[in-house]
């Protein structure tokens, strides 16, 4: 069960090295503060005077040799100087002096630097380059590194303000259950602000900065063993160490604690594409969402979800359904939600039979329609109230969402009442209130009941909600066929493999090709004439250097006599050699033509972000432009992969869709499968492995594979 409030950890405990750097970030004895400044109008001066009034007990050091003392505080020239054992170090030099700050640090066996300078990853090359040697000598050393270009840490229980950030220092921050790791640091503050505004509190506040040592994901890991912690809250730009990130997030689902994420880039601008069309359909955007439902991460896109959404969350894990029943004394207030939850697919239910009986029983008549609109009589306490309850008690919903209008202003007891009382029997409750009700929100805050104060907040927490899923089950390890795969890589010695080669792959995994024979020399009527193929046949050159064969012109179709081939393979060379002239040619492939019920796109891919994913889509030379994907982060089991065939639009032709024939979803599923063991360590060497298409056979008849092809990474 989840609880909003903080809970008691489950599961693994972090161990004694991590205990150290945890307790040294959020509950440090003795700080020291590097290039502290007397002046206060300086960044540098900030954190002393955060640090005492927030409540700071432990000692602070500043670090400044033309300085004896700092507002109070005895000062000294370096730390290798400081009397007292150090449990951190708040670096605020520039970054040219940070690498001798950081010596001192493995002199004096500091267990944490948190580094405030900038000029390093994120400036370049050479900032990179400084970056990396210094993490390696910190590491190299037993110094833990948070940043660089950090604004700095903020625990409340016990309280350590130590941060640069100017809302740290002016806010009265509540304590609380929420914990917040952010990666950009000026987020810091206004996520505070925004949260206290709502009356929420805060157990701990990460600026994470550059991430260079120290990650989201190490951090996430710890506080779920945080008694003080409830909900963590991420604010992501990108998404590093995924491993780590991802046994976190299980870890905390585990725990009772929900994982809430809030992700820039839903956009693909700016993104490289890879080289085959399984990377280009596979944005940053999609592949996120995949790898936190995959890990039971709620991603929401409105920062005020941030805030609202942990208290509908309270005592309850993920649901098997997401049925929601809406009830609303006001049409319009409860369109501006409704609406929004149509475009996010969420299953808005009408009232059960039973609901419906159950109130007429008591005089109150409702529509059967998805919405519940009480209208001007659900102005009423004991109609609102009796409508609400039913709705919460009845097994036909998993969340009531409760809309109001300007009772929740002005007559509160109307709406909120009833609210009260039904939020403790246990179901997911929301209420948005259409006017500015901030009273009526603070009595349901009060109580941990959900309100909201946006429909597109409210609406996107019930998405979120609604995706939330329990952890994906990783599959056991097909070895045999991965050994095959390895073999296969390994007969290439280095080479790129072409398309056959290829499907030497997907064999390996089981999964069909049509068959083919490959043309390397010079061809002739004679020739032609003796294969021993059955037309009509398709060729297509065999290279490893041209991954997009019909676009080189290298691909005839639909070829029906020797001598049509004939004529294809001398088209094709010529092609090439004006096109491609410096690729490197194996032959011209010939195979014959298959037939399905629907062509797909199969993809597997190294991300860059979240590691390993597998993609299925509408195939052929459209498969980019209709985008109509699944992606799940691999290896998938055979009911994830079912549900990537359900979830595929274009796929409907082969599920029965108006009495069409029915396709082998089955072994289609089976193919995503084993396409999805490529995740494996033991065939790390590919980046990438597409078939495009794979034909979909009447149902028993199985999927072929007719064109694909294999990326390995650069070095194998």
């Amino acid at each position: 069960m989840i609880d909003v409030y903080a809970t008691e950890p489950k599961g693994a405990s972090v161990n004694e090295q991590d205990r150290r750097v945890f307790d040294a970030l959020f509950a440090p004895q003795v700080i020291a503060l590097v290039g502290a400044s007397s002046d206060e109008t300086k960044h540098t001066s900030r954190p002393q005077r955060s640090l005492r009034l927030h409540g700071y007990t432990g000692k602070i050091v500043p670090i400044n040799p033309k300085r004896d003392e700092i507002f109070g505080d005895r000062a000294y020239p370096s730390l290798l100087d400081v009397p007292d054992t150090i449990d951190h170090a708040f670096i605020m030099v520039p970054a040219a002096a940070v690498p001798q700050t950081i010596e001192q640090c493995i002199e004096r066996r500091v267990p944490v630097a948190t580094i405030y300078a900038d000029g390093f990853a994120e400036a370049g090359p050479e900032g990179r380059r400084m970056q990396e040697e210094l993490v390696a000598r910190a590491r190299e050393g037993g110094v833990r590194i948070l940043g660089p270009n950090c604004s700095g840490v903020l625990s409340t229980k016990p309280s350590s303000a130590l941060s640069v950030n100017a809302a740290i220092e002016q806010l009265e921050i509540k304590p609380g259950p929420l914990a917040v790791i952010s990666q950009s640091g000026s987020m810091t503050g206004g996520l505070l602000s925004r949260g206290l505004g709502r009356g929420v509190g805060f157990s701990k506040v990460v600026s994470i900065g550059n991430e260079s040592d120290i990650t989201v994901g190490e951090i996430t890991d710890w506080l779920v063993d945080d008694p003080e912690t409830g909900t963590i809250l991420l604010f992501l730009e990108t998404i590093r160490d995924a491993p780590r990130l991802a046994s976190a997030a299980r870890r905390a689902v585990e725990a009772g604690k929900p994982v809430i994420a809030y992700k820039l880039g839903r956009s693909d601008v700016g993104r490289r594409l890879a080289a085959s069309h399984t990377g280009a359909m596979a944005g940053s955007a999609e592949v996120a969402d995949a790898f936190f439902t995959a890990h039971g991460i709620l991603r929401i896109d409105n920062l005020e979800t941030m805030f609202e959404l942990p208290t509908l969350l309270a005592n309850k894990g993920p649901s098997k359904q997401h049925r929601v029943a809406v009830m609303s004394t006001t049409g319009g207030g409860a369109a501006t939600v409704v609406d929004r939850l149509g475009t996010m697919d969420v299953e808005v239910v009408s009232p059960s039979e039973a609901v419906v009986a159950a109130l007429a029983g008591k005089g109150i008549d409702i529509p059967r329609g998805p919405l519940t609109d009480l209208t001007h009589a659900g102005t009423r306490a004991d109609v609102y109230g009796a409508v609400l309850d039913e709705l919460v008690a009845s097994d036909h919903c998993d969340l009531v969402l409760a809309i109001a209008g300007s009772s929740a202003q002005f007559q509160p007891e109307i709406s909120v009442g009833p609210l009260l009382r039904a939020g403790n029997q246990g179901k997911p409750l929301a209420a948005f209130f259409a006017p500015h009700a901030s009273e009526a929100l603070r009595q349901l805050g009060e109580s941990n009941v959900a309100g909201f104060r946006t429909p597109e907040s409210c609406a996107d927490a019930v998405r979120a909600w609604s995706q939330w899923k329990l952890p994906m089950p990783v599959p056991a390890v097909d070895r045999p066929s991965l050994a095959a795969v390895a073999d296969s890589i390994a007969a290439l010695n280095g080479r790129r493999p072409n398309e056959l080669e290829s499907a030497a792959v997907f064999g390996a995994l089981g999964i069909r090709t049509a068959p083919a024979v490959v043309v390397s020399g010079e061809a002739d009527a004679e020739s032609v004439s003796a294969m021993d193929i059955e037309y009509p046949v398709v060729a297509k050159v065999l290279s490893a250097d041209i991954p997009h064969k019909t676009d080189a012109g290298g691909v005839v179709l639909r070829i029906k006599s020797p001598e049509e081939l004939l004529q294809a393979i001398q088209d094709i060379r010529g092609n090439i050699a004006r096109r491609h002239p410096d690729a490197s040619v194996d032959g011209v492939l010939v195979q014959r033509m298959e037939a399905g019920l629907a062509e797909v796109i199969l993809g597997f891919r190294r991300d860059p972000e979240v590691g390993p994913v597998v993609v299925l889509g509408v195939g052929g030379v459209l498969a980019e432009v209709y985008k109509d994907i699944a992606i799940r982060v691999a290896p998938v089991g055979i009911d994830e992969a079912r549900s990537m065939i359900e979830q595929v639009k274009g796929l409907a032709v082969v599920r029965g869709y108006r009495g069409l024939p029915l396709g082998d979803t089955e072994a289609l599923a089976q193919a995503v499968v084993s396409l999805s063991q490529l995740a494996d360590d033991s065939v790390q060497q590919i980046a990438e492995a597409e078939i495009n298409p794979l034909l979909v056979l009447p149902i028993g008849a199985g999927v072929v594979a007719v064109d694909g092809l294999v990326i390995c990474s650069q070095g194998t």
